[in-house]
């Protein structure tokens, strides 16, 4: 992911988010409606999480130093689940809190017009920063479905905000048909029925970035193109006998580790060796940019019988 093309779904998601939660605030005052209040709390906490992004990706850019040998890219990983608690936690727990509150506590809403307005308005922004969104991870995406590219990402921000903005948008239309049905059937309870699946909506969403999230810290490896891109290359080099194992992990967004064990001729002279090998490092970069850093350790392979070793992952057939 470009960093521009992050930044910029970041900051148009901020701008919409607070603009709409001071709308929805003000709605809230004058009408009542606890799905307005739900929907105001669920956008100041959307705007606090694309500060958290902005702030994860400035520390992220901290140079490697002794404490943090390979650098500290994984700050927006731990960034990202930290925005993935607070939509739970702010978000999702509070709007289930409030939507029982209105249902055990019922009060008319009053100014109606004003939240509809407010709601109709709030869907055409929140629709402004997904089509951003959209617009940035299309580049990424390329043939995947954005189920897929949601999963597989390792660039959290863009993940992050599309889906955010979904259950943004989503939660608009919950409320817009909660404080709607309550107008016209005049029964409070729908306001709450609203706020409610407001909550139950911001929970899951946020249940689904921290899975995605953790699985990122805990340490992901090359995708299977990309790893079969890298194998290709090991192998292509013709000092390369095979490929006994390799290893790769994603040390941050943009930087991905490479370590491999590869067999060479036992005729080989320690020059040849040392060439081969920055040869191939140049290969694997050419092919997969993102692995930036590579540990290749040449060894024998020692073939017994026709049968290649268990935890070999190709052997080249001899001539």
């Amino acid at each position: 992911m470009s960093a521009s093309g992050g930044t910029k779904a970041i900051i148009a998601a901020f701008l919409a988010n607070l603009g709409i939660a001071i709308t929805k605030f003000v709605a809230w005052f004058f009408s009542g409606s606890s799905s307005m209040l739900a929907e105001g709390v669920h956008s100041v906490a959307d705007s606090g999480n694309q500060l958290l992004l902005l702030l994860g990706g400035r520390k992220a850019k901290k140079s490697a130093d002794a404490e943090h040998p390979f650098g500290y890219g994984r700050e927006r990983y731990v960034y990202a689940f930290v925005v993935s608690i607070i939509l739970f936690s702010v978000g999702g727990v509070f709007s289930i809190y409030e939507g029982v509150e209105k249902l055990t506590h019922p009060h008319p809403l009053e100014n109606a017009w004003l939240p509809i307005l407010v709601l109709v308005i709030a869907i055409f922004l929140e629709g402004f920063s997904l089509r951003t969104a959209v617009k940035e991870s299309n580049p990424l995406r390329g043939r995947q479905s954005w189920v897929q590219f949601v999963r597989r990402a390792k660039q959290p921000e863009l993940p992050v905000v599309l889906l955010e903005d979904v259950a943004a948008l989503t939660g608009l239309v919950f409320a817009l048909i909660g404080v709607g049905l309550t107008i016209l059937t005049g029964d409070n309870v729908w306001d709450g029925i609203g706020t409610i699946a407001i909550g139950v909506l911001l929970v899951l969403v946020a249940i689904i970035l921290g899975v995605e999230t953790k699985s990122l810290l805990v340490g992901e490896g090359a995708t299977p193109d990309d790893h079969a891109k890298i194998l290709a290359a090991l192998n292509d080099h013709p000092l390369v006998e095979a490929v006994i194992h390799m290893k790769t992990l994603y040390l941050g967004p943009e930087e991905l580790m490479v370590a491999a064990k590869i067999a060479v001729p036992k005729a080989a002279r320690a020059v040849e060796v040392a060439a081969a090998i920055d040869a191939i490092e140049a290969d694997v970069r050419a092919a997969v940019p993102a692995a930036r850093v590579i540990y290749l350790e040449p060894d024998i392979y020692v073939a017994h019988g026709e049968n290649p070793p268990t935890d070999a992952i190709v052997i080249k057939s001899a001539d």
